[in-house]
């Protein structure tokens, strides 16, 4: 028997290592709902790894709208959106979601990864160009990869690296500009007004992946284009059920015409399963939530500036972030590493990111928030945060007065 692939990836220790080091921190086995307390491989830690940033994951009338589909339609739809997979309960999100992020229409995917994996190639061709913000979610880079069309990539939130690319893109079908609302790791926001400026000078198209930002900014929690009042400029708005609406599946909005096409184009919709009956039902009853009562959402910037301003007063670099999701720069990969390890031996459960995600000198701990944490929890995570920093020799830059 053929053993080409065993021997292929045999040289790949890089986890095994990890393990073996006591420094590996993915794949993490919960125990427990996401709340903000949890129970990981037999501890209760604080969470500050996730991306239920309105801490509805449990909320009562979110999970009892997925029970209640769940006894209605089964576990699965058994097929995909184009064939046997929609439901009266996709239909209605779909005008839902259109509703309430102000555009014509709206189609679900099976995840938000799947969303970009469909949405760019479809309306991006050969001829045309895509240009990415260098940080952009791996799915806008592999829905670009997946398209005909030239991909050019511009410094992270550099409008002038934008317009020197846009300038040299003079003999090209079509211009996509595609970025986050929220960047994932780094939590700054998206210069959308500068962008759609220079949209409306090249002649180019604006795509926001709103993934970490719808629940979070605009009108209660329409999202980033909706925060600047540039909704109309953004054609296409797209992002995912599993952060703020609690559930699993993604979204791409716009005008009919383009929704239309997309809908009868996109590989990854045409050839998935669709979402679970009880995926859409939850996150129809999260944004039931979102819509009725933007208490949770103004929790959450309580905890935001609170959090933020902590850490900014006691020396830490936490970048360009003014959203819950808060980079501690290590830029250091051991370092990041031993504190993730020694936070989770102290009650606190943290997200690194190190390379080659990204470079060596970015390494960061993500510290993300949620509207149910309260000051006392966050005090707790940062003081543990703090004592560990001086543990593994971390300079802090505390500001003067």
């Amino acid at each position: 028997m053929s053993r080409f692939l065993k021997n292929r990836f045999s040289s790949y220790t890089l986890a095994d290592d990890a393990i073996k080091g006591g420094y590996y921190s993915f794949f993490r086995t919960f125990q427990s709902r996401q709340e903000t307390e949890v129970q990981v491989k037999g501890h209760k830690v604080l969470m500050f790894g996730s991306n239920s940033y309105l801490s509805l994951t449990t909320h009562p009338k979110v999970v009892e709208a997925a029970e209640e589909a769940l006894k209605k339609y089964g576990t699965s739809c058994s097929g995909s959106r184009f064939l046997n997979g929609t439901t009266d309960l996709h239909e209605e999100l779909e005008e839902r979601l259109a509703n309430f992020l102000h555009k014509d229409r709206a189609i679900v995917f099976s995840t938000g990864f799947q969303v970009n994996l469909g949405t760019i190639p479809s309306v991006a061709h050969k001829g045309d160009a895509i240009l990415l913000d260098r940080l952009n979610h791996a799915s806008i880079y592999e829905g670009a990869k997946l398209s005909d069309a030239s991909t050019v990539i511009f410094r992270h939130n550099d409008m002038n690296s934008l317009e020197r690319k846009l300038m040299q893109l003079k003999n090209v079908n079509y211009r996509l500009i595609v970025v986050d609302g929220i960047f994932s790791m780094e939590g700054d926001i998206a210069k959308l007004p500068e962008i759609i400026e220079l949209a409306e000078r090249y002649d180019a198209s604006v795509m926001c992946d709103c993934a970490h930002a719808v629940g979070v900014l605009g009108d209660h929690g329409r999202g980033t284009p909706d925060h600047f009042g540039l909704t109309d400029e953004v054609e296409l708005i797209g992002g995912t059920f599993s952060k703020s609406f609690a559930s699993l599946g993604g979204y791409i909005a716009g005008d009919k015409e383009t929704i239309t096409f997309i809908k009868h184009h996109a590989r990854s919709l045409i050839f998935s399963a669709s979402m679970t009956p009880s995926s859409t039902a939850a996150t129809l009853a999260a944004l039931d939530i979102m819509e009725s009562d933007d208490s949770h959402r103004q929790k959450l910037w309580n905890n935001t500036r609170y959090a933020l301003d902590k850490l900014n007063d006691l020396g830490f670099d936490t970048g360009d972030s003014e959203t819950p999701v808060i980079p501690i720069y290590i830029r250091d990969n051991e370092k990041a590493y031993r504190m993730t390890v020694r936070l989770f031996e102290e009650g606190i459960f943290v997200n690194p990111v190190v390379a080659p995600a990204v470079a060596p000198e970015s390494t960061l701990i993500r510290f993300s928030l949620m509207s149910d944490h309260s000051f006392k929890q966050i005090d707790f995570a940062i003081d543990k945060i703090t004592k560990i920093a001086q543990e593994i020799g971390l300079e802090l830059h505390i500001k003067v007065a």
